[in-house]
């Protein structure tokens, strides 16, 4: 005869939870009196990201002075939502953030075809300053500031860079298809400025937006861009595109003593296009149909999301197997929870999850109260959440971050929508 199986194990008993904390201040509230309900068509608006308010504040004045409007956030959720609604010509960005570190907003902003062209200055602490630039900051600015002036002189490049309808490539590339490529996929707003030689290279680096060079030339150092840099007329950044065809360069300098500037590798001309219209900030609106391919190809090449593990949280079984059918197309693995209990668990048992889609209208506990819990949890303050609702009503974006989420997704989610989050919040 079959044996019976064993009776199940008892379930553990839940855990007491801990109160949720209390909302944060209105993600949203003007609270430093930006200019956010008076900006124009054309103008030059700075979005300020920064912690500290009165900082914030004196920020704001000085990019007044300098020619912008402004518009701050004092949260990284606040950020986002500013950048997305009001398109920005410029960001300020401060690494310590009171929802999240202020790289995701950098890596976030860059996987976004809406803001990837954004120019990114960061402000923040000094040991910040070469993942800064590495990420591909426009700039660097350390604090504490020495003084009001420094800010000043900043704003005041800052604007000028903001304001220029030309960017300058300068590519050290021999006659072929790469220097066909970007001739022919810059068609407008791009001044290309060809060198031949070492010499030429190195004499017109200072009046570069951005550097590509072949990898096989040889006389152009690192150090060359590294001393540019300190003169460059505005104070920016100088990123560098290796032209590396067939692994070309493999035992390059510029890959061995790489530092102080942001370096990509090109490979096929195609992508050398693309990589050098993400260096000089190029808005869609204004590339080519060539040079929006390339760019688009970049993009899509950076952000695989196999492998990652996302937690869908919904009471209804078929809301998560649509996603999950969406996601699991991409090559990520899903795990489920029906109720926020459940998902508190989950997420307290498993490091391996790495983004976690919450459903809002739950019974019992619902999607904002999870969230609450959920950050208070020893990883919770950086595990990217994402509030999931069929309510469109206003405000619901704002409770679901002041809850925790970092992004915002309504029912009936578009597929593609929902590819691009993700891949914003889980590919850099």
């Amino acid at each position: 005869a079959a044996l019976a199986p064993p009776p199940p194990s008892p379930r553990p008993p839940m855990p007491a939870l801990p109160a949720p904390a209390p909302a944060e201040p209105d993600t949203f509230e003007n609270v430093a009196d930006d200019d956010r309900h008076g900006l124009m068509a054309g103008e030059a608006v700075l979005l300020i990201v920064e912690n500290d308010l009165g900082f914030a504040r004196l920020m704001l004045e000085s990019a007044r002075q300098a020619g912008f409007k402004g518009l701050v956030a004092t949260t990284g959720a606040g950020a986002l939502s500013l950048a997305t609604e009001y398109r920005p010509s410029l960001v300020t960005l401060d690494i310590h953030l009171p929802d999240m570190p202020g790289w995701r907003i950098l890596q976030r902003l860059q996987a976004d075809a809406r803001t990837r062209h954004l120019p990114v200055c960061v402000i923040s602490t000094d040991d910040a300053r070469e993942q800064a630039l590495s990420s591909g900051a426009v700039r660097f600015i350390g604090k504490p500031l020495s003084s009001r002036d420094v800010l000043d002189a900043a704003f005041a490049r800052l604007h000028e860079f903001a304001q220029r309808p030309v960017r300058r490539l300068l590519a050290a590339l021999a006659e072929g298809e790469a220097r066909r490529a970007l001739a022919e996929g810059f068609t407008s707003g791009v001044e290309i400025l060809f060198a031949d030689d070492a010499g030429s290279v190195r004499a017109r680096l200072h009046e570069a937006d951005a550097l590509v060079i072949d990898a096989r030339l040889g006389g152009v150092r690192p150090e060359d861009v590294r001393e540019a840099l300190e003169s460059h007329p505005l104070a920016l950044q100088l990123p560098v595109l290796l032209w590396a065809p067939g692994g070309a360069g493999e035992d390059s300098a510029w890959l061995r003593q790489r530092g102080g500037f942001s370096l990509q590798v090109a490979q096929t001309p195609q992508a050398l296009l693309g990589l050098a219209s993400l260096a000089l900030f190029r808005n869609a609106a204004e590339m080519s149909e060539a040079e929006a391919r390339a760019v688009e190809a970049v993009a899509q090449a950076r952000r695989s999301l196999r492998g990652r593990k996302a937690l869908i949280v919904d009471d209804d079984m078929r809301n998560i197997f649509a996603l999950a059918t969406v996601l699991d197309d991409h090559g990520m693995e899903i795990v489920s929870a029906d109720n926020g209990r459940e998902a508190i668990r989950m997420v307290q048992a498993d490091p391996g999850i790495d983004i976690v889609l919450m459903d809002i209208m739950m019974p019992e506990m619902d999607g904002l109260a999870t969230m609450q819990h959920i950050r208070q949890l020893p990883r919770g303050r950086e595990l990217p959440m994402v509030a999931v609702t069929a309510k469109a009503m206003k405000g619901d974006r704002q409770k679901c971050i002041e809850a925790g989420a970092w992004d915002y997704l309504s029912k009936p989610v578009d597929p593609e929508h929902l590819l691009s989050v993700l891949k914003g919040w889980l590919c850099p």
